[in-house]
């Protein structure tokens, strides 16, 4: 009788600490798994244990990440499998065969509940404080285990080598599923206060920077301001004063057949040293061209800009055409959103002039206006004007009007066989007014 009375308290002691080691161990590998790095940066810069904690706790998760895991997640299974051996043979003392079922249900439960779910949702909340409370005991352990670590990581570096894809050999929609990740990990932060919005945008914009080609931020060629090549130094002066801008592309017999830039610091230079404006004067200060494709990436174009030391390229269609140009304005506004100098003046491409109804200028870009509106669609068009068109199949007229979606479109000024600005309205579905 006493015998039993002993190994009854001694198992259920045991078993006791066993489970509070698994509890130990499972809120230790979900606070490693879910640190906040920048938090961590921020914790190294205090004074004093918890500095010095902290940078262990950055050394731990950098540069020994995968042994602290390996070590909790090895110290957890055998835990659990001493619990559950532990507690089989208990049950089967006390009520006989029947005690392995038992054992299996009871332990299973508790397991679930006190060494997994309880434990990670609590280190999940608050990973920073946990890991410096339990860094000094996992490094003690990680020693401890270091042969079998050796081992276990070994064993897990050949077969990763077996079954991972080389990133050489990563496709565009794997790419691309990795940058949708880091969107939402940004949206999320964004969401949670971490970084505000506008940094949230900026790192959106980066991440997804070479998704852009030439065709989504080019101006098109009948925007283009460019000047023929025989033109006299006094038009060129009336044309960079009008248009603002401070490089103008010069062209033959049209706007296809673009022979340079010239750049107005040049021009400026040539008119006080020379003080001609006869017809030949333009040809003298001509900088070569450079030119890219519609299809070519954002980040090949800011190459190519860096390589030419220029800060425009001519885009060519396939027929060799002028499609229209890109400058570096138009790479950087795409990171940072509209830049404006002292000469331009703000114009909004989306202004609201009612509940749920936009002015809408026609030149923005029409996956920007979904956006704005909050509406999932898409479109193959790059513009605004663009998608009209498609949707009406001809030229658009003002008073042209059509429902896409939940939009109600109409066009209120054209220019040159294209649309200006439109007004866009969204409408709102039977079953939003029945629940309003």
């Amino acid at each position: 009788m006493y015998t039993d009375m002993a190994f009854f308290i001694i198992s259920s002691v045991s078993l006791v600490i066993l489970l509070a080691l698994g509890t130990f161990f499972s809120a230790s590998e979900m606070a490693f798994s879910s640190l906040r790095r920048a938090r961590v940066n921020s914790l190294e810069e205090l004074s004093g244990k918890k500095g010095r904690r902290a940078k262990l706790v950055a050394h731990m998760y950098d540069e020994q990440f995968d042994r602290v895991i390996s070590t909790l997640l090895i110290l957890n299974n055998t835990v659990a499998i001493a619990a559950a051996t532990l507690s089989a043979t208990l049950f089967v003392r006390l009520i006989g065969e029947w005690g392995y079922l038992f054992s299996t249900i009871v332990i299973s439960a508790i397991v679930v509940i006190f060494t997994d779910v309880f434990p990670k949702s609590m280190a999940k909340e608050q990973p920073e404080r946990i890991a410096l409370a339990v860094a000094p005991i996992i490094r003690f352990l990680m020693a401890l285990l270091r042969p079998i670590n050796f081992v276990v990581l070994k064993i897990r570096n050949r077969l990763s080598k077996a079954f991972t894809t080389d990133e050489s050999e990563v496709s565009e929609d794997e790419q691309s599923m990795r940058g949708q990740e880091l969107i939402y990990m940004v949206e999320e932060a964004a969401n949670d206060g971490a970084i505000d919005s506008e940094n949230s945008t900026l790192i959106t914009n980066a991440i997804t920077f070479n998704d852009f080609a030439a065709w989504d931020i080019v101006t098109p060629r009948v925007d283009m301001v460019s000047v023929p090549h025989d033109a006299d130094m006094a038009t060129v002066a009336e044309i960079f004063i009008e248009s603002g801008y401070s490089r103008l592309p010069v062209y033959e017999t049209s706007p296809d057949h673009i022979k340079g830039v010239i750049h107005i610091r040049d021009f400026l230079k040539y008119m006080v040293a020379s003080g001609e404006s006869g017809s030949d004067s333009l040809n003298e200060i001509i900088s070569p061209a450079v030119f890219t494709v519609t299809s070519a990436k954002v980040s090949d174009i800011l190459a190519l800009f860096k390589d030419s030391h220029s800060h425009m390229a001519i885009v060519t269609d396939e027929y060799g055409g002028t499609e229209g140009i890109v400058t570096m304005d138009d790479i950087l506004e795409r990171l940072v959103g509209d830049i404006l100098d002292e000469s331009d003046e703000a114009v909004e491409d989306f202004v609201e002039i009612g509940e749920g109804k936009y002015k809408v200028l026609c030149s923005a870009y029409v996956a920007d206006m979904f956006a704005h509106l909050d509406i999932k669609a898409e479109s193959e068009s790059n513009t605004v004007c663009g998608w009209i068109m498609d949707v009406l199949r001809r030229i658009p007229e003002v008073g042209d009007s059509f429902i896409f979606e939940n939009l109600s479109v109409t066009v209120t000024k054209t220019e040159a066989r294209r649309a200006e600005e439109c007004i866009v309205e969204i409408i709102e579905s039977e079953s939003e007014t029945e629940g309003e």
